[in-house]
């Protein structure tokens, strides 16, 4: 392509952005996205033009919408109602979503997907003293970001426009959403083709290789394998498929479980060119460079402004779901204290990597003492206004991502600007996906290898192992190994596709409500709160989830300027998409 090509296309495309009213799955993107006066002359400017794909891009679903999305809808957190984000605890989200987070995700997820359009689209005219190969393996970087955007739109919002060239498409009227199964179709098309065109080791740190195509590409088979299925059975030809591309992972990459699941979420081992060789697909932010590519997720979690001491540190509201935190209460999990300190923030546990200065952090037994209840002598400390509307009672606070102050991470970093990056794919769901897999239809596995590379995730956590596995335990140890790292509603919803009723009955019968934690002579114990006639009533609290609800709405300005995201889906001509 040549130089002026470009700067027609960039031309087109800034006049689209000063429009008043535009579609975000055609959107242009950012003033300082890779397509900004980029001209691809040679293997380094394709890998320069690849290399913002790993941050900005994904800058609005970073954060909150992960969080509220992922984690607090899918049963791992707990909030108030500050902005409507309640609505995420108790599955009444509305396309008016005042939180803003349904906004964010929407038009994020929609932002990676245009970014890696572009840049593909560049690559392709790339000049001749560009590469085959490096065009190639650029190729594939863009088309795995698209992938991955693509699978978290499937899974929120179901059928979806499938754009597969922003400069080809921008002009059409007429695009339409397509079937939900042509999305997944062209989520393995992309990854399939990656995986052929990535190389076994990352050309830079971070940089996917073709093992992170492969056990994306194992995931979306094994999630496709439940599509319009029901009664708890699975497609057999897609178990297969995610057998044999989550198995080429496991068994022949090389690749191992990093040997810290706590220094997994510290600067130390994932910041800058740290990335430990478990991370198939992270985000790495710059904590030296703009808003839109700088980490803003430890200001929302942090739970007291001294761990950051920055000035920010927000997360008061948020802590584990009784439903994680009953796990790590059960003595039956006692030995699972690994995850547990990196995940949750629990009384009298002593952090030496926050606060190092100080001599580190204490979490403070008198917290989680606070006042009592009303009429009753006894000490078990209540929340003071219900769950829906204004928490403020003690709880199991967010630790996962909350790595203190710049001083603790090496002098970087600073208010909403936190030194470590994001993790999208991480190697513990290819093997995780791989013991699925093996499992497929059948009601518990005993096979080798599913038990080996299920046992090797529970082994690094100091859990003990099994000796027979079920769809069950699968699903646990997935909430509770990626917990607040915004996989628990996508985990979910790839249940929902294949056994709904049983998938919408473990989420109706899953414990929503507040609680305190009291610590009491070096033990704690749980008073549960159900805040549905008054916030002092004891007991559990539960929403309802129906099949209504299992897919998002779209946000009401979305469907505003694009009123054909509310036609039905329609067939995707595949012949349209050229690699």
């Amino acid at each position: 392509m040549r130089q002026n090509n470009i700067v027609i296309y960039i031309t087109v495309l800034a006049a689209m952005a000063m429009t008043a009213c535009k579609k975000s799955f055609l959107d242009r993107p950012p003033i300082a996205s890779p397509t900004a006066a980029t001209y691809y002359k040679s293997d380094i400017d394709i890998l320069n033009g690849t290399g913002p794909l790993y941050n900005g891009s994904w800058g609005g679903y970073n954060g909150t919408s992960l969080q509220y999305i992922g984690d607090i809808m899918g049963g791992n957190s707990l909030t108030d109602n500050y902005n409507g984000r309640g609505s995420y605890l108790n599955f009444t989200v509305t396309a008016q979503d005042p939180s803003g987070a349904l906004q964010s995700a929407y038009q994020a997820l929609w932002s990676v997907i245009g970014n890696a359009n572009i840049v593909a689209h560049n690559i392709r005219g790339a000049g001749p003293g560009a590469s085959v190969t490096a065009r190639n393996s650029g190729l594939a970087e863009c088309y795995v970001m698209r992938a991955a955007a693509y699978y978290f739109i499937a899974l929120d919002w179901g059928a979806a426009p499938i754009i597969y060239d922003n400069s080809v498409q921008i002009g059409d009227s007429s695009i339409r959403r397509n079937n939900l199964s042509d999305v997944w179709k062209f989520i393995i098309s992309d990854l399939s083709w990656a995986a052929q065109n990535l190389g076994t080791t990352p050309l830079q740190p971070g940089r996917v290789t073709k093992w992170t195509a492969e056990g994306m590409l194992a995931r979306a088979y094994l999630v496709r394998s439940g599509l319009g299925q029901s009664g708890g059975q699975r497609n057999q030809a897609d178990l297969d498929s995610a057998k044999y591309w989550a198995g080429d992972v496991c068994n022949n990459s090389g690749m191992s479980l990093y040997p810290s699941y706590y220094d997994l979420f510290t600067s130390a081992v994932f910041s800058g060119n740290k990335v430990p060789s478990e991370c198939l697909l992270g985000l790495y932010w710059v904590p030296t460079g703009q808003w839109f590519v700088e980490n803003h997720m430890q200001a929302n979690l942090a739970y007291d402004s001294k761990i950051t001491q920055t000035g920010d540190g927000w997360g008061g509201a948020f802590g584990a779901s009784p439903s994680l935190l009953a796990y790590y209460m059960d003595p039956a999990n006692a030995a699972d204290s690994v995850r547990r300190k990196a995940t949750i923030f629990m009384p009298n546990t002593n952090y030496p990597d926050i606060n190092k200065a100080g001599g580190g952090w204490h979490v403070d037994t008198t917290l989680f003492n606070g006042a009592t209840r009303q009429g009753d002598n006894a000490k078990i400390t209540h929340p003071i206004d219900s769950g829906l509307y204004y928490l403020n009672g003690d709880r199991a606070y967010v630790k996962k991502y909350v790595i203190g102050s710049p001083a603790d991470n090496g002098g970087v970093g600073g208010q909403q600007n936190e030194n470590i990056g994001t993790y999208i794919f991480r190697l513990a769901d290819v093997y995780l996906t791989y013991a699925d897999a093996i499992l497929g239809n059948n009601a518990s596995t005993t096979d080798a290898d599913a038990l080996k590379f299920f046992n090797a995730v529970r082994s690094r956590a100091g859990a003990t192992t099994k000796t027979s596995i079920t769809y069950a335990d699968i699903y646990l140890e997935k909430k509770i190994e990626f917990a607040f790292e915004g996989h628990a509603w996508y985990d979910w919803k790839q249940w929902f596709y294949f056994d709904p009723n049983a998938a919408m009955n473990y989420f109706n019968t899953q414990n929503r409500g507040l609680y305190n934690i009291t610590y009491n002579g070096g033990n704690s114990f749980v008073t549960w709160f159900n805040d549905a006639t008054n916030p002092r009533a004891l007991g559990p609290r539960y929403y309802t989830i129906t099949a209504d609800k299992a897919d998002l709405p779209y946000p009401a300005s979305e469907v505003l300027v694009a009123p054909n995201l509310g036609l039905p889906p329609v067939a995707f001509d595949f012949s349209k998409v050229k690699y």
